[in-house]
């Protein structure tokens, strides 16, 4: 008699077992076993990605570090009255922010998009919060920090500069943890 190649629970032989298990022919009992060359490899290509997944975040956080902006000018500072909000695009074209003049004469500017899921805020100025209309998340105006909602990471700033010529310059971005 032929002894069939696998030990199936039924006892029948290769030929008359259903299409699956010809296609599949390991075993319950079979498929919890691992070779050690084969969980060795597991371990060795989960780390080389892990390791290389690391490398590639400190690589991008000193590229960011040394990010050169070129300043922008944004509006003319005599022309801009209390309350108002501009929209711009910084440090580039699909980077779209917000300048405001708050009551009391300062200026501020933060990145539009939400930092949960980069929908973009609206200003409210009299509540003095950037509103995001996707998720009902708030930020305070004054200092681009969540108040509400899901977003648990401020808004980036845009650094001002009021120059000689009395133009409003975007300067840089800085991002808040």
């Amino acid at each position: 008699m032929e002894t069939p190649k696998h030990s199936h629970p039924d006892r029948l032989p290769d030929s008359a077992q259903p299409k699956w298990r010809q296609d599949f022919p390991i075993e319950t009992e079979q498929d919890e076993y691992i070779s050690r060359r084969d969980f060795a490899k597991f371990l060795v290509l989960t780390s080389a990605a892990m390791a290389t997944g690391q490398i590639f975040l400190v690589a991008q956080s000193a590229i960011r570090k040394g990010d050169v902006y070129t300043p922008l000018a944004i509006a003319r500072d005599s022309d801009f009255r209390a309350g108002q909000v501009v929209q711009f695009h910084y440090p580039g074209e699909h980077d779209p922010c917000l300048l405001a003049r708050l009551e009391d004469g300062r200026l501020i500017a933060y990145g539009q998009l939400c930092t949960h899921l980069m929908c973009p805020v609206v200003p409210d100025t009299q509540a003095g919060k950037f509103v995001c209309p996707c998720h009902h998340g708030y930020f305070d105006m004054t200092t681009g920090r969540p108040l509400a909602g899901p977003p648990r990471r401020p808004l980036p700033r845009i650094t001002l500069n009021v120059g000689n010529d009395g133009m409003i310059y975007a300067t840089g971005v800085e991002l808040s943890t």
